[in-house]
Formats: structure tokens, C-alpha cells, sequence
């Protein structure tokens, strides 16, 4: 079974992707994911303009169903991130890089600068749910972001893609804004906006109380978010949340998702889940009778 696949340009050995946010602020750490994990492709930590400590501890919880946190884009900052990439690079997959900013002109310059670090692609963060002034806020609006995908894409020669969150009216429609402005992908979903609260203390866990779910609990949310905007665009899409076996991943690509990416899993299966993932998913093909990915992408939304 053959699972190399190609978005935008961007040649992967398999469909899986390691998520920004899990174990992509260094560049080391990213290259463990590639060499020992079996990632087809890396998404580094969401990068701003400046250094950002972000929120303060506790900053993560485990649940039944999934991971809360409100980490509150911690990161170094542009400037101090081109010897990660470069790192990176050096484990001879695609490096994508997150960014986040607030306007369409800091989105661009930071996009640029990723790209002159090295990164293969762009992640757009249009859609981080706890630190104010970034994500859901412009990723809600689709002039606003059919304007960011737009002078991004303007500004750069390599593929543009715009992470979305779920937590809006339409979301077929945030996709299509990211194709009109030019686009080359859409990555979904985000996390979604959730809380805990511990009742003998009569307070919230997180220090910034509200804060990201993830995991097993949001993916029937994903997979539907994937379906709904495969019947409106032409662009790929990337699928992620609650992926943690192969079966997860094919759910996302028979919704109409090209590739997946993982987060969350690593903290359930480990480092080499993008291995495994990977492996049940040829299984899958082989007891199935499909040759390439390409059979089964979007086949829930032909088979109506």
C-alpha cells in the first residue's frame, strides 16, 4: 500500500503530521518526531514577533476524554527561532511554521521570515481559543481572514494554510474565505473552548480558566467540521483532533481530509504514533481492498 501523498507541493512519505503546540519549540524535539516518531511532516509552535511567556501554571489538565490547556502561545519569537528550523530541516521532512499575529501586515512579515528560516509552508493560527487578541476573535470573520490569507499569500512564494477553529456559526464559510483569498489548504480543527472547575476549592484549575480541549472529545467535531467544508471548497484539507489511531485518520479522510495532523496522541500513545497510525492505516487499506489514499478521501460525502 502506498502512502505517500502531496498537498500543495509539499511531498510527505505518509498523511500524518505532528500538530503545533506538541513538542515544536525546539528544533530538536522536532526532529525526534521525524526520526523516531515517523511524522511525514512537522508543525512547529505558533510564532509571534516578540517572546511571549504566556499564561502561568497550571496550565494543562488531563480529562477522561481529552487535555485542557491554556498555555497562551508561549514561544521565543521570530527572531530566535531560525537555528530551531534549521534543525529541523535537517530531519529531511516538510518543516511547516505556525504563526500568529494580530493583522493581516504582522501575519505576512512573520510568515516571510518563517519562510526565509527555511520553513517548507505556513500554518496561519486563525484559531487559538485562550489568549486574547489572537485566533478565534479574527478567525470568526471571514473579510478578516480571506484579507490575512490574502496578503500572506502575496508576500511569500511558498503554501499558505489557514488553521480554523470550530467554534464558529459556519465554518464551510471560513473555508471558503481562506480559497478566495488564495490558500492553498485548510487545517481542521482547533482546539475548542473549555473549563474545569475543582469543587473543594470552588475554583477554576487553570490559572487562565478557560482554556483548549483536545483529544478523543472533540473529534466527531473534526470529522464533521472536515465533511462540511469539503462540500465547499477545491483547496486540500488537513484534518486533526482526537486522532489517536488509524481508524481516527481514516474517518477524517473519508470526510474529505487529505492528510491528518496529530497532537494530543503523543501524550496517549507516544512518540512513534505517527508510525503506528500509519501502519493501521495500510492495514486498513490492505483488508479493504483500497491501493491509495486517494480511494478513500472524501468517499463519506460521494457515498450520500
Amino acid at each position: 500500500m502506498n502512502l505517500e501523498t502531496e498537498i500543495a507541493g509539499i511531498r510527505m512519505k505518509n498523511p500524518t503530521m505532528l500538530a503545533s503546540g506538541i513538542l515544536g519549540q525546539t528544533g530538536r524535539s522536532l526532529s525526534r518526531i521525524a526520526k523516531e516518531g515517523g511524522a511525514g511532516a512537522l508543525v512547529t509552535k505558533s510564532i509571534g514577533l516578540e517572546a511571549r511567556t504566556g499564561h502561568g501554571n497550571p496550565g494543562i489538565l488531563e480529562l477522561d476524554n481529552g487535555l485542557l490547556n491554556a498555555m497562551g502561545l508561549p514561544n521565543p519569537g521570530i527572531d530566535n527561532f531560525e537555528e530551531e528550523v534549521q534543525i529541523a530541516k535537517q530531519s529531511s521532512v516538510p518543516i511547516i511554521g505556525s504563526v500568529f499575529a494580530s493583522s493581516p501586515e504582522d501575519f505576512a512579515n512573520l510568515a516571510g521570515r518563517m519562510a526565509s528560516h527555511g520553513a517548507d509552508a505556513i500554518e496561519l493560527n486563525l484559531s487559538c481559543p485562550h489568549a486574547e487578541g489572537y485566533g478565534v476573535e479574527m478567525g470568526s470573520d471571514p473579510v478578516i481572514v480571506e484579507s490575512i490569507v490574502k496578503t500572506v499569500v502575496e508576500a511569500i512564494q511558498i503554501p499558505v494554510f489557514a488553521k480554523l477553529s470550530p467554534m464558529v456559526p459556519d465554518i464551510a464559510q471560513i473555508a471558503q474565505a481562506v480559497e478566495k483569498g488564495g490558500g492553498h489548504g485548510i487545517v481542521a480543527i482547533n482546539t475548542m473552548r473549555g473549563m474545569s472547575i475543582e469543587p473543594e476549592m470552588g475554583m477554576p484549575v487553570l490559572s487562565n480558566k478557560i482554556g483548549g480541549l483536545s483529544g478523543p472529545a472533540i473529534k466527531p467535531v473534526g470529522v464533521r467540521a472536515v465533511y462540511e467544508i469539503a462540500q465547499k471548497v477545491e483547496i486540500p484539507i488537513i484534518g486533526v483532533g482526537g486522532i489517536n489511531t488509524g481508524r481516527d485518520a481514516i474517518e477524517y479522510m473519508m470526510a474529505g481530509a487529505s492528510a491528518v495532523q496529530i497532537g494530543s496522541g503523543v501524550h496517549y500513545r507516544g512518540i512513534d504514533i505517527f508510525k503506528k497510525v500509519s501502519q493501521e492505516i495500510q492495514d486498513f487499506m490492505q483488508n479493504n481492498n483500497y491501493s491509495q489514499l486517494d480511494e478513500m478521501i472524501g468517499i463519506a460525502g460521494a457515498n450520500q
